[in-house]
């Protein structure tokens, strides 16, 4: 049997997942060649020999997608796996449309093929869009289960951005390992709030020795909880499932992929950020919840928010720097430093459009809908460069920083700031301290 030839497109993330757990050994296929979308830099690079495996002595080259038609024709391709996420669905066919064009199929696996089995219990947490809320509700069940004296190891979703065989299984304990691993802005966005909390995170590119190397952490494994990105869906078979919905999006839970396959595997669907959120959109996402997954448990929860020094707010002419992917491919138009900046009663927000430097400048043609806010874009030294140029740059009072890390760390800003920080404050029950309590006894987890 002629073996077929296979294209991943992707964007360094499910693509390289899914290359490890269905065709890295399979006989019957052959990937010529990954296609890279939604993250800048990572196109024109080889997936490397070292994780490729022995039927890919040389690696495999990754590819802009724009190149998918001629890339198809090239290398004579039988069939194109989509493997990223938080796309339209009207997006995804439309690359489907391309890739049939060009002659070939077009394929979307799903869990069954590439979700591993864990020794431990695992919980997950995805979303139905970027920016919905996992993070802070991934650190609300770390710090129940962690109150009951149990060994929690947080494996978040891949952002392999730097070199790829260094970052085959990294672990993340102590502030001073995310710049042992080179971080960008948005993998310290996720792993930042975890360490300071005490908990271990794990994150990488072969996930298989990630999971193994969680399991037997060291400092003990009792549960895992797999932090998911984007509106992806879990890398490992989950015995609890929690998606977050988001009542700012109403509607998006059923029009984006693969968002709605996490609502419809949903265990416990999330509805956050009701303090911000219209009635009539709750009432919308309530609905669209109970149409596609009526066993789903629905806990109501707000989006806490509170403000270091709330003084250079009120008032004030204010730049608010919100976190990176949710303004861009996640398309929100407010996030927690916005929020602050409505309560407190800034004077102004001020535009940063007019005072972009370098690769922020492409960050807005390519996302023109972001309006007044300034998206922490920091994939390289050079976008950090930018970032910090820019609000710098900006005709300001005082800057909101929005994100879940403190920017003032790692850039140099010339004017007053203050941190935004938001967590998970559930108003409905049950909550997930008791659904977590039946998960402890299930599992046998009491100490």
């Amino acid at each position: 049997m002629n073996k077929k030839n296979i294209i991943i497109i992707g964007a360094a993330g499910r693509d390289f997942h899914n290359f490890n757990t269905y065709y890295r050994n399979n006989e019957n296929y052959n990937v010529v060649a990954f296609t890279a979308a939604q993250i800048p830099d990572i196109d024109d690079r080889k997936y490397p020999a070292e994780l490729a495996g022995s039927l890919y002595p040389d690696g495999i080259s990754i590819y802009p997608q724009d190149k998918l038609p001629q890339l198809i024709k090239e290398l004579d391709v039988d069939e194109c796996v989509f493997a990223y996420s938080d796309v339209k669905y009207e997006n995804v066919m439309a690359i489907s449309a391309i890739v049939n064009t060009a002659g070939a199929n077009f394929t979307l696996l799903g869990p069954k093929n590439t979700s591993l089995k864990s020794t431990k219990p695992v919980i997950s947490v995805c979303a139905i869009r970027t920016g919905s809320g996992k993070s802070q509700t991934s650190r609300k069940i770390i710090e129940i289960l962690m109150e009951n004296n149990l060994k929690v190891i947080a494996v978040r979703h891949p952002m392999p951005y730097g070199n790829l065989v260094a970052q085959k299984v990294q672990r993340f304990a102590t502030i001073d390992d995310l710049k042992k691993h080179n971080c960008t802005i948005e993998e310290m966005e996720e792993y930042e709030p975890h360490v300071e909390r005490g908990n271990i995170i794990y994150a990488g590119v072969d996930y298989e020795e990630i999971l193994r190397a969680a399991e037997n952490d060291p400092d003990g494994c009792d549960v895992i909880i797999w932090d998911g990105g984007n509106n992806d869906f879990s890398f490992y078979e989950a015995d609890l499932t929690v998606t977050i919905v988001d009542p700012h999006r109403p509607g998006h839970e059923l029009s984006y992929y693969p968002g709605e396959v996490n609502l419809r595997l949903a265990d416990i669907a999330v509805i956050n950020k009701i303090d911000s959120a219209s009635p009539e959109n709750i009432d919308i996402v309530v609905k669209n919840i109970k149409t596609v997954n009526p066993n789903a448990t629905i806990i109501k929860a707000e989006s806490k928010i509170t403000v270091d020094n709330p003084d250079i707010i009120t008032g004030k002419r204010v730049l608010v720097v919100e976190d990176g992917p949710t303004l861009t491919h996640g398309e929100m138009k407010l996030g927690a430093g916005t929020v602050a900046a409505e309560r407190l009663g800034a004077g102004e927000l001020v535009d940063p459009r007019p005072y972009t430097v370098g690769k922020l400048k492409d960050t807005f043609k390519t996302y023109p809908n972001i309006g007044t806010l300034l998206p922490a874009m920091g994939y390289g030294e050079q976008q950090l460069k930018d970032l910090e140029e820019t609000i710098n740059n900006t005709d300001c009072d005082s800057v909101i920083i929005g994100t879940p890390i403190d920017l003032t760390r790692i850039i140099n800003i010339n004017k007053p700031c203050t941190r935004v920080y938001y967590d998970l404050e559930e108003i409905s029950s049950p909550n997930l301290n008791e659904i977590l309590q039946n998960f402890i006894k299930e599992h046998k987890l009491e100490k």
